[in-house]
């Protein structure tokens, strides 16, 4: 059985509680209303030097790590890198010359439908008393916890391009705070009908079924494609794509968290962010009022 580690984060006003399934052998205090702190100008120097420790789960059958182990081969560049395990983790958290990427579970305290969700951290180590105090450079959602494997598999390559690029994003503007959520690629909306969206139609509002009607809220390119067109867009960074990753509560769950993000292939800029809570009005997918939103 795994231990637990909780940690709260604040995105966009919510107050999030994070589990992160770390084999830790100490169950570190809760608490209730902290902010993981945003890096200091000091954080974000110090971080170019560290070596990134990939923080693999304890599992031999785990479908997370040869997918970390491929994205992070193939794509990180930032820092040094090396895998690591938990318990190793517990270890060296402390150790000011190293960052992690962990992923996590979260809840979010105003979603009463109970979902959970698996998030990847970006996280910077540093010499505190409290796990929870270490510098948070990016958080990502991937999927609900306990999804199939295509929930996230075909994009996690864009998802740690995505995390690479903020950090980098962080270190040219360092005093930029608005970075701290990432509401902040809302500023990029408007260069959204510049380039084409590729969608699965599993990740839309299911009134939006085909082309014909997306084109009546999108009057620009915007394609409903299957994962494999995704993944290949993605592989090959095909220039001006957008890919829509969206994050929602269990198909038999009627209410919960849906998140959405616009993610550019060529370069892994977020091109838009939001988030809405399920109900029959507002389905577990992209909305009518998400597309007139980009569409603006």
């Amino acid at each position: 059985m795994k231990n637990t580690l909780f940690l709260f984060l604040k995105v966009n006003n919510i107050y999030m509680k994070k589990i992160s399934f770390i084999g830790i052998a100490v169950l570190f205090s809760i608490i209730a209303s902290a902010q993981r702190p945003y890096p200091t100008l000091l954080d974000l120097a110090r971080f170019s030097k560290t070596t990134t420790c990939v923080v693999l789960e304890d599992n031999d059958f785990s479908f997370f790590n040869p997918e970390i182990k491929d994205a992070v081969k193939k794509y990180w560049k930032v820092t040094p890198y090396k895998f690591i395990t938990t318990a190793e983790f517990s270890e060296t958290w402390t150790d000011s010359t190293l960052s992690f990427l962990v992923l996590t579970l979260t809840n979010f305290s105003n979603d009463k439908s109970g979902t959970s969700f698996d998030y990847l951290n970006l996280l910077l180590g540093a010499e505190v008393t409290n796990i929870d105090m270490l510098p948070e450079f990016c958080t990502v959602p991937l999927s609900f916890s306990g999804s199939d494997d295509v929930e996230y598999s075909y994009k996690f390559g864009l998802v740690v391009r995505f995390i690479q690029q903020h950090a980098a994003t962080l270190m040219k503007e360092p005093n930029n705070k608005a970075l701290k959520y990432l509401k902040y690629y809302q500023k990029n909306i408007p260069l959204i009908k510049d380039k084409t969206i590729l969608v699965r139609q599993a990740d839309l509002d299911p009134v939006l079924n085909n082309e014909e009607i997306l084109k009546e809220y999108y009057p620009y390119q915007i394609k409903i494609v299957d994962e494999e067109v995704i993944m290949n867009a993605i592989e090959t960074k095909e220039p001006g794509v957008l890919i829509f990753h969206k994050v929602g509560p269990p198909p038999e769950k009627k209410s919960g968290t849906c998140i959405k993000m616009l993610i550019g292939t060529d370069d892994a800029v977020m091109y838009y962010y939001d988030t809405h809570m399920v109900e029959a009005k507002y389905p577990n997918g992209i909305l009518i009022s998400d597309l007139k939103r980009i569409a603006r």
